[in-house]
């Protein structure tokens, strides 16, 4: 299974997040899973490509070209492949279409904003792979609170609670990976609050 894995690119963060990410991606490429990812070379990002590549298993990056020209983060210089992309959008579009599934590790703005992405092409139906959050230390626990609360005051259908899950534990993750089953409940459903 080709997992993409979206996750923090800061070198400034608790080294915890690191460790954890990095058995997390060993494990997963021990279990035959291959890595796609956003070629960064810090933080969770070169956390994931180095537990990946401690594990045996297979790398493809996607960056976009300016992150290279303007020197904006380190690039992992051992991808199996890597492909250069024109924008941001064209990069995650890339990374969406790959993957398999996506794991969601601690992350700021711009691994929110994947998230929010293929959780909203997952109710749109555009695709129905499977989503998962590592919970390193309770990071998503206000993220996971916020989705309810959004819910619970109609600005989500409550439906869209099982397009995603939430773990602490990276067996328990692969798990529900490996085992996935989509129920391809329809948009129609996702996109309506209940009355």
């Amino acid at each position: 299974m080709k997992i993409c894995i979206f996750g923090a690119a800061s070198a400034a963060i608790d080294h915890k997040y690191v460790t954890a990410v990095e058995a997390l991606a060993e494990q997963m490429a021990k279990r035959g899973h291959s890595l796609v990812f956003g070629a960064g070379g810090s933080g969770l990002m070169g956390a994931a490509a180095r537990g990946t590549k401690r594990g045996g298993g297979y790398i493809r990056g996607f960056i976009p070209k300016f992150f290279r020209d303007e020197g904006l983060e380190a690039i992992y210089g051992s991808c199996d492949e890597l492909t250069y992309t024109d924008s941001m959008a064209e990069r995650k579009t890339a990374m969406e279409d790959t993957a398999d599934a996506f794991i969601i590790v601690p992350g700021g703005i711009g691994t929110l904003e994947e998230f929010y992405e293929v959780i909203t092409l997952k109710q749109l139906g555009r695709h129905h792979k499977a989503i998962a959050f590592y919970n390193i230390d309770g990071y998503y626990d206000t993220l996971e609170a916020f989705m309810h609360e959004m819910s619970a005051k109609k600005f989500m259908a409550s439906a869209c609670h099982s397009m995603y899950a939430v773990f602490t534990e990276a067996d328990a993750l692969f798990s529900y990976l490996e085992h996935y089953t989509p129920d391809y409940t329809p948009a129609q459903v996702l996109k309506h609050t209940e009355n």
